[in-house]
């Protein structure tokens, strides 16, 4: 009884200070939904509706600290109740057999691949004789051969190789599955022949994409080369114009962030027009006197970020941004403090609640995990006092701090989702975040303002020069010695015990906050501890890998170069395919390698198939091909991998991606017809 009265004074004393932890029972709600191993019935559903109901009373009667904890639970309840709806509504067809032949749809989006191709995303789709019921809403095609001009609203046609979304290359992987379901994307594919032009573009229905990709191309006439693709990109959010290896300086400097149109982007722009507006509006006095010019100056701002919105493609990212601002500007209208946790806490809601599914993305953790960081020390800050030292130094010292709390706030969501640390991130952010806020930002809404009148090249030209820094920047931090650090993939529960331990430390209130620190260390003792499988398999028998002293040995220095670059990356190996196959003794048409007292066979080809005689007992046969093998050997055939998914393997224990996903709406357990055979 004595534990129960302090834990309800320990709530108590909480009391005005527990808004902020509504979005984290929200996302534990929708994180228990997405860690299940098999989709709920309607009857699951029902029973946490009636456990909201009797929380919510419970809450409204006991007029205690324990009526939080009603609350909590009843949240948590919603977040699970949401994910399941959400998951149900977006649900459209999924191909579930491979696909040659002709395809037929309307351009809706338009970027690059990992590999640098063009890429396409078709709606309104045929395929070949697939009845309407069964055929995907949208396709995505990786344009590998001859390409001609792609607008948005053309009606194209080609012949191309499709198949269902790739399930996790390893199992506990990132499933694409999951990630395509929710973006309503049914199959994914490529083609090496001409695409051909049916109809020309129509704007219905995606007027603003094609909006989007005249002014990404009118920009990127102006400013040329990599410095246009990037103002197109940070305008329109528009990449096609970018190069990988752009991309991938970007990255090792940890400035890709400044690419991606954010919480940053949308910030910079909001802050200035703000500003400005404010600025002038009050240096009329009529104006100024007679108007309330704060709020006016908000309702530009919100303006602006609702153009912008629209203007660059309203990803989720950019939605998220957008809600996070709207709130704070909407606190400025109804006179309450604009930057707080209870403002954070109410744009988490609320993209929480519109897109559950955002919970598992890094953009949602990153962006949430920097901005509550922020808003947490400054506020502290705020209450011991300004900082010391000339005025001169506090913008330098507020630049600092704030690229290194959010640095430190960030890294371990991006170790753990990215595999790499920029070393050197904090120096490149230093010197380009404020070219950025002070150059690039201001320069592209003057370049907007002046468009009407033609004369946007000039402000452009502007832009150009900051985005010239930049890019300068990124070449030179990441051409650095030990620029990137590779980390292995953590465990996991070590990403939710290390945000459950600085939440705590940013909610909490009084000493017993601290408690927290003791949750993110052994978090990140957890993942130090972490084992990587000894043997990984690809679902399509195309590779595999062993790890041995060295780090990860591969099957295959070509081919499956998506799945090779995964494991090696999930492994903090910053080797290439080729070094890594390198590894792999005595590389022959069967490739062989001796495993605990077991031999590890691998048949990529027909050939190989064929030479390859009666298996044993102590032999484990991965191919990529159908086999009819006589013998008692342990066989993962195309057949038995469609089953099982990925496969990872540690001693005697094997487990696979079947088993960690389970039977959901994105992964059912039936997959595949007669033409998948």
């Amino acid at each position: 009884m004595r534990v129960l009265a302090r834990v309800e004074a320990a709530l108590l004393n909480q009391t005005g200070y527990l808004f902020p932890w509504s979005p984290v029972c929200l996302a534990m709600g929708i994180g228990l939904y997405f860690s299940l191993r098999f989709e709920p019935a309607w009857q699951v559903y029902v029973c946490l509706g009636v456990v909201v109901l009797a929380a919510w009373g419970l809450a409204r009667k006991v007029r205690s600290g324990w009526a939080s904890l009603a609350i909590g639970g009843a949240l948590i309840a919603v977040g699970f109740i949401l994910a399941g709806i959400r998951a149900h509504t977006v649900a459209e067809p999924v191909l579930s057999w491979r696909y040659y032949g002709p395809v037929e749809g309307r351009v809706v989006a338009i970027d690059r691949s990992a590999s640098d191709a063009l890429r396409v995303t078709l709606d309104r789709v045929r395929i070949g004789d697939v009845p309407k019921d069964r055929r995907p809403q949208r396709v995505r095609l990786s344009l590998l051969g001859p390409v001609a001009q792609i607008e948005p609203g053309q009606r194209i046609m080609t012949t191309g190789h499709l198949s269902p979304p790739q399930g996790p290359v390893e199992p506990g992987g990132f499933d694409f599955r999951r990630h395509a379901w929710f973006q309503s994307l049914g199959a994914v594919g490529y083609t090496r022949v001409p695409v051909l032009t049916i109809a020309a573009a129509n704007p219905e229905g995606v007027q603003i994409t094609a909006w989007r990709m005249a002014i990404s191309g009118h920009v990127r006439s102006i400013l040329p080369g990599e410095v246009g693709g990037f103002a197109a990109a940070v305008t329109t959010g528009d990449r096609s114009g970018m190069g990988q290896n752009t991309l991938e300086s970007l990255r090792a400097s940890n400035l890709a962030h400044l690419l991606a149109i954010s919480g940053l982007h949308m910030g910079l722009l909001t802050g200035f027009v703000y500003l400005a507006l404010r600025i002038g509006l009050s240096a009329v006095p009529v104006l100024a006197l007679r108007w309330p010019v704060r709020k006016l100056a908000a309702i530009g701002a919100l303006i602006a970020a609702t153009v912008y919105l629209m203007l660059s493609g309203g990803s989720v990212a950019t939605e998220r941004a957008f809600v996070m601002v709207s709130v704070m500007l909407g606190a400025v209208l109804i006179d309450r403090r604009a930057i707080s946790l209870r403002a954070v806490a109410v744009a988490a809601l609320i993209v929480l609640i519109l897109r559950p599914e955002s919970l598992l993305s890094p953009g949602f953790q990153m962006s949430f995990a920097a901005t509550t960081a922020l808003v947490a020390v400054f506020g502290q800050l705020r209450d011991v006092g300004p900082l010391p030292g000339p005025k001169w130094l506090k913008p330098v010292a507020g630049l600092f701090m704030s690229s290194a709390i959010a640095g430190l706030a960030t890294a371990p969501i991006g170790a753990a989702h990215f595999n790499t640390m920029s070393h050197y991130g904090l120096v490149a952010n230093m010197l380009s975040v404020p070219v950025m806020g002070m150059v690039v930002v201001p320069a592209a809404v003057v370049a907007a303002l002046l468009a009407p009148f033609g004369l946007e090249s000039l402000a452009l030209g502007v832009m150009g020069l900051g985005l010239e820094w930049i890019l300068l920047v990124s070449e030179r931090v990441s051409g650095l010695e030990g620029a990137v650090g590779h980390v292995a993939s953590p465990p996991g529960y070590v990403l939710p015990l290390c945000a459950c331990g600085a939440l705590w430390i940013a909610l909490w209130q009084g000493r017993s906050r601290w408690l927290g620190v003791s949750a993110v260390a052994a978090a990140f003792l957890l993942w130090g501890q972490g084992q990587r499988p000894e043997v990984l398999i690809a679902d399509s028998g195309g590779l595999v890998g062993v790890m041995t002293d060295q780090g990860r040995a591969l099957s295959k220095e070509k081919g499956s170069g998506f799945i090779a670059t995964v494991w090696l990356e999930n492994d903090g190996d910053g080797v290439g395919q080729p070094n890594a196959a390198a590894r792999w003794p005595e590389p022959s048409a069967i490739q062989r390698y001796l495993w605990r007292g077991k031999e590890l066979i691998h048949l990529t080809g027909k050939r190989a198939a064929s030479g390859f005689g009666d298996c044993t007992s102590n032999q484990i046969v991965i191919a990529a091909v159908e086999v009819d093998l006589k013998g008692d050997c342990d066989l993962y055939d195309p057949a038995r991998l469609l089953q099982t998914g990925s496969l990872a393997l540690s001693g005697s224990k094997v487990m696979t991606s079947r088993k960690i996903v389970g039977d959901r709406l994105w992964s059912p357990k039936t997959r595949g017809d007669k033409r998948a055979q």
